[in-house]
């Protein structure tokens, strides 16, 4: 059910105090509300305090107090199941992993029953800003048809990229399928109609991106919603030679 449109925006203080108001703990609230700031900061509305009702109004199971569990730790391979908990805490815990002991090379780190999982950006960002290279996905309901119709065959599975620098501004990508979020949908600014495969007439590309993660995620995670992260340590420093070539010109996960 969409957001009603009438809804007064809470600042941060009231959204911590309804998250624990829900049953979540300190430390759980305090993320979740940083989250939810973070998008709003970045104009990302639908990700921001509009969920806080949207989680207060329990459209799923909610649990406050489930706690992601890792259930494969190896040099190059986590597996991580949500055991309940919101995806935004099972990203939260897989990030703070991650940053506490980070892969010699790469590792790619798999999320089963992980949902929801908000602003992807939110996530590689931080790990950009502990001087890691991230590319993170996450699968959701499916919302998504093919160009030329039928049911709805993929979530909008959006791709967050980030890129660390000297400089220590990170380029970050967050990019989600649809031509609208469902979090657009959500808080009233777009109607269902309008969540369609991004692209315009080149929609189909958009589409083949969206069931390309749908089912790379699935593959690795298996049935329900999950994510696929993967972390490596750069080699190279690209970014602040890409600014000076932009001149000036805004560039992804500017503020």
């Amino acid at each position: 059910m969409p957001l009603r449109k009438d809804f007064v925006k809470v600042d941060e203080r009231e959204a911590f105090e309804t998250l624990r108001g829900l049953g979540f703990e300190e430390p759980e609230a305090k993320m979740l509300t940083a989250h939810f700031v973070g998008a709003e900061r970045r104009g990302k509305t639908g990700h921001g305090f509009s969920r806080v009702e949207w989680l207060a109004t329990r459209p799923f199971e909610l649990d406050p107090s489930a706690r992601p569990r890792r259930v494969v730790q190896e040099p190059g391979y986590e597996r991580w199941d949500g055991n309940g908990a919101l995806g935004y805490l099972t990203l939260a815990a897989i990030v703070d992993a991650q940053l506490a002991a980070p892969p010699v090379h790469a590792r790619v780190i798999v999320a089963s029953n992980c949902f929801p999982t908000g602003m992807l950006g939110w996530y590689v960002r931080r790990l950009a800003e502990g001087g890691l290279v991230a590319a993170l996905t996450a699968t959701s309901p499916a919302r998504l048809a093919h160009p030329d119709g039928g049911e709805p065959l993929a979530g909008t599975n959006p791709l967050a990229i980030a890129i660390p620098s000297a400089d220590g501004a990170p380029l970050v990508t967050d990019v989600s399928m649809g031509a609208v979020t469902y979090g657009d949908v959500l808080r009233g600014a777009a109607r269902p109609d309008e969540l369609v495969p991004f692209g315009g007439e080149l929609g189909h590309k958009g589409f083949a991106l969206a069931l390309g993660l749908e089912l790379l995620v699935g593959a690795l995670a298996g049935e329900g919603f999950g994510a696929v992260l993967v972390v490596a340590r750069p080699e190279a420093d690209p970014v602040p030679a890409l600014r000076e070539r932009a001149a000036g010109l805004r560039l992804p996960g500017d503020a």
